[in-house]
Parts: structure tokens; sequence; C-alpha cells
């Protein structure tokens, strides 16, 4: 079978065709493969789970990082384009073909077992994590936490960003719920970070249930900060006169403290300098994320695909200034909460251009058409086959002055990325 799957393409579409469900809540079978690949990792691993601020906190550990001249492997999801931005070595995606031979071994050690398609990349990224020379890995959990493959792999320091309601057919109806299962990536002895400023008790309860080193946010850290600069204060150590981390948004500030607090706890085996800190929050990237492309008119990318996460979006397009009119490219999954999502972004919206998405449990284009209208019925509402159909249409319709926002699932935003980075300019600029 090896011998037929000779590029990066071939072995994913074998993982997609090898188990008979898209998502199979276990474990078992993620820890059983992983102990016959002898995966195990020598050096700190730092996981990440939560609902909303994932991305932003492994990007800024992964940049603090190697600004202080640590080696760090980086496990990321989804990707914008090109499945192999998953996976990071010193801050670059790898090269396709440097995973197949990561996959080939995922397939020789499963033998009977079958695996999802997240489980078995999971575990081909992983393993060429465990064989680079590396000094710190981040992983990323995808979905919850409890049955999340990156959770057959055992933690140095769990970091919980913010919870709320997603995937709820999955993870639970509620916060205390949800919590509960993005909770149970802490392990016995090792620092739990929780970055959310009002955490579900079920939280607090499991980290003490589990005798987790437990780092909550106002008890064992603290920031605070003017319109210039912030201060972070932990356990031990202090910061003061940070700049603002690079990525933009108001939430940024709530994701970076957590990301202090883990480096304060793994300090003996990882020790950064101030300087590090600084210069890693002055030059974090993450592509999608309340990115603002500058051009006539101005584009702005945020794959906010749950309600919290919108509500976060339009509180920072709200502080951007002055635009006549907003244009809203819109693209999701079907089973997101899109009246709900749609509702905290309405009020800046002045026309919708709503998109299908290459996905069968994406909402289609009709769909998300028929919930803005019910919204404000006065707006202008298109439907559109593809992210850049859409793009295209906005873009005609707009003035120079204006800004065109592309949020909602990754696939809207990698959809208009496919082609490179737009640069907008509208037919009638001067």
């Amino acid at each position: 079978m090896t011998a037929e799957l000779q590029s990066l393409a071939a072995w994913l579409a074998h993982c997609e065709r090898m188990h008979p469900v898209l998502m199979d809540l276990s474990l078992e079978r993620t820890v059983e493969v992983r102990k016959r690949l002898g995966l195990k990792f020598e050096v700190p691993v730092i996981t990440v789970a939560g609902t909303n601020g994932k991305g932003s906190t492994c990007a800024m550990l992964e940049s603090i990082a190697l600004a202080a001249g640590w080696r760090v492997g980086t496990y990321q999801k989804p990707e914008l384009v090109h499945f192999e931005e998953r996976c990071r070595v010193g801050g670059k995606p790898v090269a396709a073909d440097e995973l197949l031979p990561h996959f080939a071994a995922v397939e020789a050690a499963r033998c009977e077992i079958t695996l999802t398609k997240f489980e078995f990349t999971t575990l081909a990224i992983a393993r060429l994590l465990a064989h680079a020379p590396l000094d710190l890995v981040i992983l990323e959990v995808g979905l919850g936490g409890r049955y999340d493959a990156v959770n057959a792999i055992d933690t140095d320091c769990a970091i919980l960003t913010s919870i709320d309601l997603d995937h709820t057919e999955y993870l639970g109806p509620d916060r205390e719920s949800i919590g509960l299962e993005k909770a149970q990536v802490m392990r016995p002895g090792k620092p739990a970070i929780v970055s959310d400023p009002v955490p579900p008790r079920s939280v607090v309860a499991h980290a003490d249930a589990v005798g987790a080193d437990l780092w909550l946010v106002g008890r064992d850290f603290k920031h605070a900060g003017d319109r210039q600069q912030w201060a972070w204060s932990g356990r031990g150590r202090r910061y003061n006169g940070l700049a603002y981390p690079a990525l933009r948004g108001a939430n940024q500030l709530v994701n970076a403290a957590g990301v202090l607090a883990a480096f304060e706890a793994l300090r003996e085996r990882l020790p950064v300098a101030a300087q590090a800190v600084r210069q890693g929050l002055a030059t974090v990237e993450l592509p999608g994320r309340f990115q603002i492309v500058p051009g006539q008119p101005t584009l702005v990318l945020d794959v906010a695909h749950n309600p919290h996460a919108v509500a976060a979006l339009a509180l920072n397009l709200d502080q951007m200034g002055f635009y006549p009119r907003t244009h809203a490219v819109l693209g999701a999954m079907a089973d997101k909460n899109l009246v709900g999502l749609m509702a905290r972004i309405a009020p800046l919206v002045d026309a919708w251009y709503c998109t299908d998405l290459p996905l069968a449990r994406a909402a289609t284009a009709a769909q998300l058409a028929a919930h803005a209208r019910a919204l404000r019925p006065a707006l202008g509402v298109t439907e559109h086959g593809d992210p850049v159909a859409a793009l295209a249409a906005a873009l005609a319709a707009a003035d120079p002055a204006d800004r065109i926002l592309i949020f909602g699932s990754f696939l809207t935003v990698g959809g208009v990325l496919r082609q490179g980075l737009p640069r907008l300019a509208a037919k009638h600029a001067a």
C-alpha cells in the first residue's frame, strides 16, 4: 500500500477513506498507535486548548521562544491554504515531502486499527516533531480536549484559552460541560494555565481533582495596561513597559498574559529573557486573525466562526476608525450558531456577500443569505459560489474608502488567500 502513496495528497486521500466516520470521539486507538510508534518527547511540550484564542496563543508562544533562541516545533490547525501549514519547525511550514516517511510509519504501526484523518495526521506530525532537533513543542488541540488526538500525548504545561459555546453537539450544552471536556488536557503535577478571566467552575474542579498546578488570572498572574504599554506579574516575576502584541484585537492581551504565565511555569527548563518577550510579542504574525490588508478598499480577514469570536471581531472593527460602508463576505459551517454569530456583527454590515464552501457540512450561500435578510431586510444580500467570486462582487460594489470583511470558516479566508494575499484597488479609485 505505502508504495502507491508517493505524495502528501495521496496520503491525505488515503486517510479520508480509512475510517467510516469523520469524527470518532475516542482516544484509545490513537494512544495504542502512539505506543506502537514509540512516540514520546524528550523536550517540554505545551498543549493549548480552548474555544477561541488558541491560534494566537500558539503563535505568541512560538514567536517568544524563537526570539529567545530556542528551537521550536508547532502543530497548529486547520490550515488556511496548504496542509503543510499545520506543522512548523523554526517558525516555517515543513515541506510536504518531509511528512511522507512519518505518514508511512503511522500506516505501518496501525495494522488493524483504523484512524480518522485527524488522528492519523496528528500522529504523523507529532512523529516528525519528535524526530526533529527541538527545544520546545507546541501542540494545538482541535475539538474539545478529552478525546482530541493531541491528548494522546502527555503535556508539560497545558493552556486553556477562553471557553465558550461551540461544537455543543459533541462537547455539551453549556460552558461548564465544555470547560470540563477541554480541561482533560491537564496532567497531575504539571502547570495548567487558564487564560479565561471567568473560567467555568468545572475547569477549576478538574484541576484540583487531578492535582494539576493551576494558574488562574487574578490569583496567580495579572496584567494591566494603558494606551501605550502594559505590564504583567506572576508568581515570581514581573514585566513592565511591554509593547502590545503585534496581533491586532482587544482580546490579544488576555492571550499574551497566559503565554507569559506558561513561560514562567517552565522557566527552569526553558528560561526566556525579558528582551525575548518584547521581541516575540512585537514580531508575532498569524494570518487570518483580524488581519488588516491596506488597500482601496481596506481588507480585513478573520476566521471568527462562533458568536463569542465574532463579538470580539465586531469590537475590533468598531475601533478601526471611520469607513463609509462595510461589505461582509461570509462562509460558515452549517453546525455553527449562524443566527447568533451574524447578529453580533450585523449592526456594522452594510452589504452581505454569502458564499458556498467546498465542504458537505458547510452552510449554503442561500441559507446564509436567508439569515442575513431576516436580520436587516433593507440591506443588499447576494449569493456566490465561492469566496473569490464573493470578494470580486464586494470589490465591484465598494468605494475606495470602504472596507471589505472576509470572515467565518477557515475555508472562507483560505479561499481568497489561495492565490496570494489580495491587494485591493476599486476600479474607480484614482
